[in-house]
């Protein structure tokens, strides 16, 4: 092994929908996983479920399953994998394995943001075409075309479609942005997958962007 660095998920972990995507791009890193929400029950989840102004995110379980939570009751527990991940795993850098924005962290290791990674790669290449963002749940609508507004984007369209839910919804939401006016499409959400991507990509002939590859990229740079 090159190097060995920590994952997070703001669901549970292993994130073995996730892994099979960035192994390959991960050639020779150890990857130790935590999730935020390890150990905690359905019943526990319904007192971080989000409410109205709430940070969405959308994430999946161990048994599959997906659940919305508001962020603001994760961020200590996202903290606690932190310190468990550098103290005891002695990992070189952590990766979280989420597209939501977050506040900082203490961590004496890199730690990557997808979706800080994922903004800077797109607006690198955006120019002033406008810009298909594809988000998990309806709820987010408005907080994704705000943040990408934010990000630089004079022109978003925003489109939800679960990726824990329907392949072929994803599809075609993606292909509705692409018919709306959207010359570039981004993939919001670490649950998209290479194969949705691939699919999307063909039936719409544009450019298309996935959040997990783009950190996984990041992260063989620093620690491969």
């Amino acid at each position: 092994m090159v190097g060995k660095i920590g994952a997070i998920t703001v669901g549970q972990a292993p994130r073995v929908d996730v892994m099979p995507d960035l192994e390959p791009i991960l050639d020779g890193i150890e990857v130790i996983q935590r999730g935020a929400l390890d150990g905690m029950t359905k019943e526990a989840l319904k007192n971080i479920e989000p409410a109205e102004k709430d940070y969405i995110l959308v994430t999946r379980l161990s048994d599959g399953s997906s659940v919305q939570i508001a962020e603001k009751y994760i961020l200590p527990r996202i903290q606690e994998r932190i310190n468990d991940l550098v103290n005891y795993e002695k990992v070189k850098g952590i990766l979280m394995l989420c597209t939501g924005e977050f506040p900082s962290f203490d961590c004496p290791v890199p730690l990557l943001y997808p979706q800080v990674l994922l903004q800077y790669f797109t607006m690198a290449v955006l120019g002033n075409r406008t810009l298909g963002v594809l988000t998990p749940a309806y709820g987010q609508i408005r907080q994704a075309g705000q943040r990408w507004h934010r990000n630089g984007a004079a022109k978003v369209l925003v489109n939800a479609a679960s990726p824990y839910e329907s392949f072929d919804l994803v599809v075609d939401k993606a292909v509705a942005l692409k018919n709306s006016g959207a010359q570039l499409l981004v993939m919001d959400c670490i649950g998209y997958t290479k194969a949705m991507k691939e699919t999307i990509r063909t039936k719409t002939g544009i450019p298309v962007i996935l959040g997990r590859t783009v950190a996984a990229h990041a992260a063989a740079e620093l620690f491969g």
